[in-house]
């Protein structure tokens, strides 16, 4: 796949994996920016903007947490609109995925030797 098009793919479902770990907990934002490169290959200055970006669209706040080994991290949560958010945008890309893997596994050469 081109560089464009797979960094494209990634930056349209960083937003839903950021709703989606933060569903399942509180995390800080460089756990987040750690488990998507490690997941998803996005570097750490491509997620503290969308995590900006989520808090002025009122989808996560943030509050600290005392460090007894240094500074106070701020941990950021899902608000109500934030779940409702994820819920939404989970559905929608579960029916997308669905019809693109359809027509991913149609175009998947048989195994006689002829295309779809």
């Amino acid at each position: 796949m081109p560089d464009g098009i797979d960094i494209q793919l990634k930056k349209g479902v960083l937003g839903l994996c950021v709703l989606a770990l933060l569903s399942a907990r509180d995390n800080y934002a460089y756990e987040i920016a750690a488990r998507l490169a490690d997941d998803i290959g996005m570097g750490e200055g491509t997620i503290y903007p969308l995590m900006r970006r989520m808090q002025s669209d009122g989808l996560v706040e943030t509050y600290l947490v005392e460090s007894p080994t240094g500074p106070s991290r701020k941990y950021y949560r899902l608000t109500e609109a934030g779940r409702r958010a994820f819920e939404s945008q989970k559905a929608e890309w579960l029916g997308f995925s669905r019809a693109v893997d359809g027509i991913l596994n149609a175009a998947t050469p048989s195994e006689t030797g002829e295309t779809a």
